[in-house]
Formats: structure tokens, C-alpha cells, sequence
């Protein structure tokens, strides 16, 4: 196999995907697949469970093609990543050839053109439809001369090219045509650039996924999901969901027993007379217990993914020592830090620096964004689904924000937490309150519709991409090259630098160790006002002068965000406990 090009890894998990159409040399190419990739060891439940999320948007509709009817049946799921040794397969695509000499239509690549030259160029338009197919134009040729050339437009529009026979100069076509039938009979193409946004579009999900099982399955034995959200219920305190002292429920027991080699039947017997002599949880031993059933088991998911994000390291700030007790590095640790912290409402900050974060692309669209207008198509292999990907650790940061600040906050906007009352400072109640009444919405739900969880969503997320924009400056970091990953329902996100991208390593280290109260202050105190004021903030309150990022850091496209969350009159910074 020849090699016609090369791109970084990073860039082809974006660009050269199956049936996307790509530049290389010059030329025109579609991917016919990964050549020989590599197997990704991860949790096939997890990665299933993030599927059915990202596609829910299509199922709604019905236009996600049987997708989640067979991932909720136990569809195969697979990740690969690249093997750059082998690369990917390409072929030239459209076929049809344009002399870049004369500008000639030709019949063959093989042949010289009229004009004696054999430089061949591909017209760049494609025809493609919402099932996912694509087409090659064709161009109607002169019947007295068997000649046709394309007159190219200055705009890029397909209705403004224009094809006249090169001999007698009569116009053959104009615009490439119209009520092409698409082949699955439901409509026409739309002829486009190859590489515009409509002609393919990836989707594509980023979760926490450790790369050791060992991990998940140490979770499992410590309690599973349920000691995971008491961990983080509780703000982290134990070093661990293991240390948490609290009582196992009959079911943790069971699979506990079972994962250590018991029977099941034994297991159950077993558990049953823990149950009987008093030794498990009972309801209402913790204020978890309160939860309804759908919000808990979205609470612990969020919980898990900070469980595992966090299993092969985590520094928190409090962790923070100076080379000798009392001098200047430690006091301005236990003095400086805690000030920072609390004035910006941080809960807590801890520097993970072996961040599993797992980038995958399930599929791709073609024509609208709009997923009651478009058909997912995902990447199936051998009667199941396969992402293309790549996992890595990286270095990264996790916020927390101060659940009794954020309580306030919101029933300063009118909301109501039951079981929480203003003024209140337990922190596992205002988190158990804010669990149970925050229905956090999709990166596709309307951000106007007035909720709890539309609040939570736009508060934590403004945070961030304020958050990222500081960090980048202060950890010399392109913008870029930090990412964030949200967890709103437990008032928290990650920061994290691009796995493979220019980007400084151990930056984000450094600020966490020296100056990270300088990045809190300029935080709090930079300004807070968008240049294009007051157009800004009479529309959404965010824009790409003041907030935005660019599309590989934010997942959430740029929505749920506003400055006034932060800085307005009842703004989250203005609040005090």
C-alpha cells in the first residue's frame, strides 16, 4: 500500500474517518476504512450506556436507525484506535476528473486531455442525502463534440457552476442538476463542496474510561455505584470510596459475595442473614436514601465517572505541603489557597494527573444538524457497532463548586430545594437537595426553558469555560489544548489537556503548585464585561469574545452559558453562604 500522505493521529480521529472525503496531495480522497486497527480495552457497559445518551436525540425522532432498540438489546460494542504504522486506506473520490490545465471534463484519469496534458484534478462537489448516501455528479457532455468544460463560479454554490462544450462554446448544464434521486428513494441529493460541514459531519463522545478493569472491579467490592455517590456526597474527604465508612446494603453484599467466588444462591442466603441480624444498611441510614430511583441512578453515574477518573491519582489542594513546615510555599498553602478557594466558590480542586479520558467518533450525518432532520449513521462491524478512538491520560483538573453557595444561589433565583433551607451549611444536604430536584438536561435541550437544572447546567458550565480561559494563561497552555468534561448534577467539571496536542506538559502541575490562588483572584477579579457589550449581553450572554470555545474543548456547542450566572446581580460570585 503506497503512501500518499500523512496526518498526526489527533487529526485523523477527526478527519479521515469511513466515508469521509479528504484532501491529500492535491487530490481528492474518500476513506474506505483503518487499515488493520488496534483493539481499546474498555468497559463495553459503560461505552454502551454513553451511546444510548448520545444518540437520544435520534431515537426521539426515529431517525437513529434501529440504533438504540439494539444497544438497549446488548448490542456489541467495540473501540479501535489508529495503528499508525498501517495508517488508512484511501481511494480517489469523485471520479470525476477535471484537467487543471484547460478545465476539460475527461472520461479517464489514464488518458491525456484534449489539450495534451495529463494533470488530472477532481471536480470538488459531491452529492449527498440525509440517509447517509453520496454521489458522484455527472456532467452532460456536448452531443456534436463529446467535449464538455466546467466555467467555475466565484461563489462556491453548485446552482452557480456552469459547463459549456470548450468548441462550440454551447452550455451543456447548468448547476449539476436537479431532483437527482437518492438511491434509498426517499428524496434527492444536495450537491455541496466535499468538505463542507453538511456533506459529513462526525459524532462523536468523550467519557472517563479507565484503562485498567482492575479499577472498576476494586469499585465494585468497596460498594459499587452507591459508595461512589456517598464519596462524592460527602466532598471527597475519604482518600477513597473504599474508606467511606458506611454500611453495605444487602444488594452491594451479594455482589460483593459473588465477585468473590460465591454461589449466587449461597450469596444470597448469606447476605439475607446479614440483613436479619441488622448488620446492612437500612433505608434511610444516609441521607442518599431520599433520592428517587431515576435521580439517584443518574447521581451515581456521574459519581462513578469521578470515582474512576480518580483511581490511579488524585491531589487535593488540602494534600499541599511546603518544602519545610511554616515557611513562605507552606503558609501560602494553608493560608492563600483555602482564601482563593472559598472567595471564588470552590468547594475543592484536585490536580488528577492521570486522567483516563477516552475521545470516540460513533458515527456521522449528512445535510442538516438537526437530528428530526438528519439520520445518524453509525460504524457497524460484524453485526454490532465499532467507534474509532483513542484513549489516553493526560493531566487534568477537577473543580467543585461549594454545594451550600450553589443552594443558595439558586433559591435566590426562586427555586426550591426541599429538605434544604436558606441559610442552611450542611453540605450533604444541599448536595442530596440539588440531586434530587435538578433534572439536568441534554447539550440539546433548549437553554430557555426555565429549571432548576438548566441553572445548575449554565452555572457550571460558564464556570469552566471562564475557568479554561484563565488557565490557559496562566499554565501557558494553548486555549485549545484544555478540554472540559462536565459532571452538573454533582456541581463539578474537569479541565483537562488535549492527549495528544501543543500543549506544555505538566502545566497544569505547575500552576497547581505555585500560583494556583493567582489563577482564582484573576478569576474573580479580571473583567468580567464581553468587548461587544451591551449586543452580548442582550443576547445570550456569551460569545466567542468572552466565552466561547472552540468546538474540540466545549461539547456542549457553545450553549448553556451566560456571564450573568457568574456576574449579574444574583450571580453566583455575588452570593455569599
Amino acid at each position: 500500500m503506497a503512501k500518499i500522505g500523512s496526518r498526526s493521529g489527533s487529526q485523523i480521529l477527526r478527519t479521515f474517518l469511513p466515508d469521509q472525503t479528504v484532501d491529500l496531495n492535491g487530490n481528492i480522497y474518500r476513506v474506505a476504512e483503518w487499515s488493520a486497527p488496534s483493539h481499546v480495552e474498555v468497559d463495553t457497559d459503560l461505552v454502551r450506556r454513553r451511546l444510548l445518551q448520545e444518540v437520544g436525540a435520534w431515537v426521539v425522532h426515529g431517525t437513529d436507525g434501529g440504533v438504540g432498540d439494539e444497544l438497549a438489546r446488548g448490542a456489541p460494542v467495540e473501540v479501535v484506535a489508529l495503528d499508525e504504522q498501517r495508517g488508512v486506506l484511501v481511494e480517489r473520490y469523485p471520479q470525476v476528473w477535471l484537467c487543471r490545465s484547460c478545465k476539460r471534463i475527461g472520461k479517464s484519469a489514464d488518458r491525456r486531455c484534449v489539450c495534451g496534458q495529463r494533470h488530472w484534478g477532481q471536480l470538488h462537489f459531491v452529492g449527498v442525502h440525509s440517509c447517509g448516501a453520496i454521489a458522484e455528479p455527472w456532467v452532460k457532455r456536448c452531443p456534436d463534440h463529446d467535449d464538455v468544460k466546467v466555467v467555475t463560479p466565484k461563489s462556491a454554490k453548485a446552482a452557480d457552476i456552469t459547463f459549456v462544450c470548450p468548441v462550440c462554446n454551447r452550455q451543456t448544464m447548468q448547476g449539476l442538476g436537479r431532483g437527482h434521486r437518492c438511491r434509498c428513494g426517499d428524496g434527492t441529493v444536495r450537491w455541496n463542496v466535499h468538505k463542507a460541514r453538511t456533506v459529513y459531519t462526525p459524532r462523536s463522545t468523550v467519557m472517563i474510561n479507565p484503562p485498567q478493569p482492575e479499577h472498576r472491579e476494586a469499585l465494585k467490592l468497596a460498594g459499587g455505584a452507591r459508595k461512589a455517590l456517598m464519596w462524592v456526597v460527602e466532598g471527597l474527604t475519604a482518600p477513597r470510596p473504599a474508606d467511606v465508612t458506611a454500611k453495605q446494603t444487602k444488594e452491594e453484599l451479594t455482589a460483593q459475595l459473588v465477585a468473590g467466588g460465591i454461589d449466587p444462591a449461597i450469596a444470597e442466603q448469606m447476605a439475607s442473614t446479614a440483613e436479619v441480624g441488622g448488620q446492612l444498611a437500612t433505608p434511610g441510614d444516609h441521607p442518599l436514601d431520599q433520592l428517587r430511583a431515576d435521580r439517584r441512578e443518574e447521581a451515581e453515574q456521574e459519581a462513578v465517572d469521578i470515582a474512576m477518573a480518580l483511581a490511579e491519582s488524585r491531589q487535593p489542594t488540602t494534600d499541599l505541603r511546603g518544602g519545610t513546615p511554616g515557611d513562605a510555599l507552606d503558609q501560602r498553602y494553608r493560608t492563600d489557597y483555602p482564601a482563593a478557594l472559598s472567595r471564588a466558590g470552590v468547594d475543592g480542586i484536585d490536580l488528577v494527573d492521570q486522567f483516563p479520558v477516552l475521545n470516540a467518533v460513533y458515527g456521522y450525518t449528512r445535510g442538516d444538524d438537526d437530528p428530526s432532520k438528519c439520520r445518524l449513521v453509525p460504524f457497524r462491524h460484524k453485526g454490532g457497532y465499532r467507534l474509532y478512538g483513542n484513549l489516553a491520560r493526560t493531566e487534568a483538573f477537577l473543580v467543585r463548586l461549594d454545594p451550600t453557595r450553589v443552594a443558595t444561589w439558586l433559591t435566590g433565583r426562586g427555586h426550591t430545594l426541599p429538605e434544604w433551607t436558606r441559610g442552611a451549611d450542611d453540605p450533604v444536604a444541599a448536595r442530596v437537595a440539588i440531586l434530587q430536584s435538578a433534572v439536568i438536561p441534554s447539550k440539546r435541550d433548549d437553554p430557555s426553558v426555565e429549571s432548576i437544572g438548566t441553572d445548575v447546567v449554565k452555572l457550571v458550565h460558564t464556570y469552566a469555560h471562564r475557568f479554561i480561559r484563565q488557565a490557559a494563561v496562566f499554565s501557558g497552555i494553548e486555549r485549545d489544548a484544555l478540554s472540559e468534561y462536565l459532571v452538573p448534577g454533582q456541581l463539578a467539571f474537569f479541565v483537562y489537556a488535549a492527549a495528544r496536542g501543543d500543549f506544555v506538559l505538566g502545566g497544569m502541575q505547575a500552576v497547581f503548585e505555585s500560583n494556583l490562588d493567582d489563577l482564582l483572584s484573576a478569576f474573580f477579579d479580571a473583567e468580567h464585561r464581553c468587548p461587544l457589550d451591551p449586543g452580548c449581553s442582550y443576547g445570550s450572554g456569551a460569545c466567542s469574545a468572552c466565552l466561547h470555545l472552540g468546538e474540540p474543548s466545549c461539547r456542549f456547542f457553545n450553549r448553556f452559558l451566560d456571564r450573568q450566572v457568574l456576574f449579574g446581580r444574583d450571580g453566583y460570585l455575588r452570593t455569599r453562604r
